[in-house]
Order: C-alpha cells, then sequence, then structure tokens
C-alpha cells in the first residue's frame, strides 16, 4: 500500500457509558458530529480482558488474557497486573495495520501489557522499588529518553493519583499532556491513550451520586485540548470503554466460604495469615464482579461447586461448557468461574480475624494481595487516627525514610460502584464514539473494534 493511513486517536474511557456520555458536553458532540455505537464487551469485564479483546480481535479463550491476573499453576502464585505484552496470545492491531503498511507508528500511552509490546512509543506506570522498600512514583517509557523528556515536561508521573485514596483527575491530565506530547512531536499513525479518571468516584461513591457525575464533567473537559489537537492534525477520533459501573452494596467473601468449608488453607508467619495456595484444595482469585475458582482435585469441583452455589451474592457458577459459552475456556482459567449478582461484587479477603490480616491488606499494594481490592481507593472510615497517620507517613516519605500508608480499611463496604459481569442494560454498558459520520452505528462487538480501527485507518 502506497497511500499513507489515516491517523488515529483511540482514547480508552473507563467506565463511559450512554448515561454517563449525557454530563459529557465535549464527548457529546463529537458523536453527535460523527457517529456512535452500543459497545459489547466480554466477560470479565475487566481492563486487561477487554483491551486484549479489543487490539487482538478474539475473546480470553483465545487471546489469554482471563481477568486482570488469575492463578499461574507453574508458579503456586496469584498475580494481578502484570506488564509484559507476551502473555497476550494473538495477532495485534499493530502487526495486521504492519502488514498492510510496513512503517505504521503506533505509541501507547497507559493501555495495559505495554511492556515489551512492539511499539514505537510506550508510556506505562512503572514505580520505583528501592531495596529499603520505599516505593515512589515513576513510569517506563521507551525508548528511554522519552522518559527524562516527559519528566522535564509534565513532571513525575503522578502515581499515588493513578490508584489508592488520593487516586483523581491528576494522573489522567498527566496521560492526557504525555499523548498531546508524542502527538505534537513523534505523529505516530495510531495513539493508543488510556484515560482512568471515571474509574475512581464511581467505584467509590457509584455511578449516580453527583460526585461521580462532576468527575465525568471534569474529564470531559480535561479532554478538550486533546480533542481539539486531534482534530486539527487530521486524526480520526475513536473514543470506547471496556465496561460500565453499576451501583452495588454486598461484598461477598469467598475464600472466607472456601475457608470454613475446609478447602481453603492459609500459613502464619509472625502472628500474619497468608493465603496458601499451595496447600489449598480451593480457592477464589476475585477480579470486581468476577472470580476464578481454582480447585486442585477434580473429585472436589462437584464439592466447591455446592458450597459456592448456596452463597447469597453469587449469580451464575460457570463450569467447562458455561466457560466454552462465554469465550472464558481457557487453561489460565478456574475450574469454575463465579459471577455476582448485579449488586454484589467480590473481595480476596481469607482471613477469619482482623487481627491475623496480613500487614499488605492496610496498604495499596496491588502486586501482593490475591486478587483486586477496590477499598484501596478509601481512607479506613473507622480509624479517627487515619489522616494523622497518613500526615506522617507523608512526612517520612518527603525526608526520603521509609513509611508504611497503612491507611485501607480491611472492610469492602464503603465500595459502591463495580464491574465484571456482562451489563443488564444498554445504558450500563460501554460505548463506542467515532468522530467521522456514518461509520459505526447500532451495536458493534469488542471483537470487532480491531477491524473497525484497521478500516477506519484506511488499511482494512
Amino acid at each position: 500500500m502506497s497511500t499513507a493511513p489515516t491517523p488515529l486517536l483511540v482514547l480508552d474511557v473507563v467506565g463511559l457509558t450512554p448515561a454517563l456520555l449525557e454530563h459529557m458536553p465535549r464527548l457529546k458532540e463529537l458523536a453527535g458530529r460523527g457517529s456512535r455505537a452500543a459497545l459489547g464487551t466480554v466477560l470479565p469485564a475487566v481492563t486487561c480482558s477487554a483491551q486484549s479483546t479489543f487490539l487482538t480481535g478474539t475473546l480470553p479463550a483465545e487471546h489469554g488474557i482471563v481477568g486482570n491476573g488469575w492463578y499461574f499453576r507453574e508458579l503456586g502464585e496469584v498475580l494481578l497486573w502484570r506488564q509484559h505484552n507476551g502473555l497476550v496470545e494473538g495477532d495485534r492491531l499493530w502487526d495486521a495495520a504492519r502488514r498492510a503498511y510496513p512503517g505504521y507508528t503506533v505509541a501507547n500511552v497507559c493501555w495495559w501489557y505495554a511492556m515489551g509490546a512492539d511499539t514505537d512509543y510506550t508510556v506505562t506506570p512503572r514505580p520505583v522499588y528501592y531495596a529499603d522498600g520505599r516505593k515512589e512514583p515513576d513510569c517506563y517509557t521507551r525508548p528511554p529518553a522519552l522518559h527524562d523528556e516527559l519528566h522535564a515536561l509534565l513532571g513525575t508521573f503522578p502515581l499515588f493519583q493513578f490508584w489508592g485514596p488520593g487516586a483523581g483527575l491528576v494522573s489522567s491530565k498527566w496521560i492526557i499532556d504525555a499523548a498531546r506530547h508524542l502527538n505534537r512531536t513523534r505523529r505516530p499513525d495510531l495513539t493508543l491513550c488510556y484515560v482512568p479518571h471515571l474509574d475512581y468516584d464511581l467505584q467509590r461513591f457509584g455511578p449516580k451520586d453527583p460526585r461521580s457525575l462532576r468527575a465525568a464533567a471534569e474529564l470531559d473537559a480535561a479532554l478538550a485540548p486533546l480533542l481539539e489537537e486531534a482534530d486539527a492534525e487530521g486524526r480520526t477520533v475513536v473514543v470506547l470503554s471496556e465496561y460500565g459501573i453499576t451501583e452495588v452494596s454486598r461484598p461477598v467473601d469467598l475464600n472466607r466460604v472456601l475457608r470454613r468449608a475446609g478447602y481453603l488453607e492459609v500459613h502464619t508467619q509472625d502472628g500474619m495469615e497468608y493465603l496458601d495456595t499451595m496447600a489449598s484444595r480451593a480457592f477464589a482469585v476475585a477480579d470486581h464482579q468476577l472470580a476464578h475458582v481454582y480447585v486442585r482435585r477434580p473429585q472436589d469441583v462437584a464439592g466447591v461447586r455446592e458450597v459456592l452455589e448456596g452463597v447469597a451474592g453469587v449469580g451464575e457458577l460457570l463450569g467447562d461448557e458455561g466457560k466454552k459459552g462465554y469465550g472464558l475456556d481457557h487453561p489460565r482459567s478456574g475450574e469454575l468461574v463465579a459471577v455476582a449478582e448485579p449488586d454484589a461484587w467480590f473481595t480476596y479477603y481469607y482471613w477469619l480475624d482482623d487481627a491475623r490480616a496480613p500487614d499488605f491488606a492496610r496498604l495499596v499494594e496491588i502486586h501482593r494481595k490475591p486478587g483486586y481490592d477496590p477499598a484501596e481507593l478509601f481512607m479506613d472510615p473507622l480509624d479517627p487516627y487515619v489522616k494523622v497517620r497518613a500526615a506522617r507517613a507523608l512526612a517520612a516519605k518527603k525526608l526520603g525514610m521509609r513509611y508504611r500508608m497503612d491507611v485501607v480499611p480491611l472492610d469492602g463496604a464503603p465500595v459502591r460502584g463495580s464491574h465484571g459481569r456482562l451489563p443488564g442494560r444498554p445504558q450500563d454498558g460501554p460505548v463506542l464514539l467515532c468522530s467521522r459520520p456514518g461509520q459505526v452505528g447500532g451495536t458493534l462487538a469488542a471483537t470487532q473494534v480491531k477491524s473497525l480501527l484497521l478500516r477506519l485507518a484506511g488499511l482494512g
């Protein structure tokens, strides 16, 4: 192909739904002069699974990303939020684009599984883990020189505003400005930009809370410069979302149920209990409203199913046929997959006494917890001194001393929004917007996003 492809900007606006679009005038205007479609999602409707489907055009059964993490049986460890693109199986969007147009250039600004991907420009969160245990904000870039260039222009990547009790608009603005800089200075054919702001207050307060609606308006305003520059550059803009966040009120402790039933085991060190994945006959890796339940012995599957079927808040238990029906039948999946009822979500908690909880449970510690923990968005409301202790930890941090920001509650009750199930209503599901009229309409499957982007680029 000799004709240069049409440049694209693909914005992953996490949690965007038709209902929230009513509070985002800039994006609504883009859709009005362009086109829009309801967007199907995948099970589980979580970041890593959905993004991998968008970029490969396949379901988790084929690309292998069965959640934001899973139990690595060969290691005996639960690992969430890995970053190596080698975990994704299949033909990526940029591979297909380069077959049609050799030299096609791609910038990935914070879409997941960025490290090791064959993209030209990469920006992704990556803290500095010091030898004394400190964790400090930073990011990984490719090429390496881009790191200092972005930090000189924008400041250090705001990791503690990207996730945790302080998560907010600051991180999304940094990401948006990084995408603007790359578009201006490198002019990639495709820019992928992940914008997480709606993920925070919608989980904290629920999707209808005034604070969540205000977050939508704030993000819409923050996106305006990027959208204006993309229009001036002649870029086709695609805005999509991975899932919608719906109201929840019931945390469900699957691992505590399995422990009481004799399937889950722990080991104790320094008075703290740790999940013993290798000794347990069964345990759950909780991921929002979905949990992979790993059962070591085939003869135990029926018993585990019987135990979990009686748990309030479990809406569906998928075995082999159920997983196949949802495109989730991959070897990384659990022997059973639990899907929550609409108003429920799954915790990772496995201890029966808070005094025995591991120390990382009170921290923002996404890589050590054997499941997702939305309570990390909160400071413990039951601790009257939590802000004082946070201030002391922050002072120690500024002095370069070791510190522990142990402020996270051991109770999921404050969480008011979640996702992971397939949406029950279109207004609660994802949406796709395109700046060009007549390009999309009706409902688009998540597996069709890759081919749509190739077509919009003039390569498919």
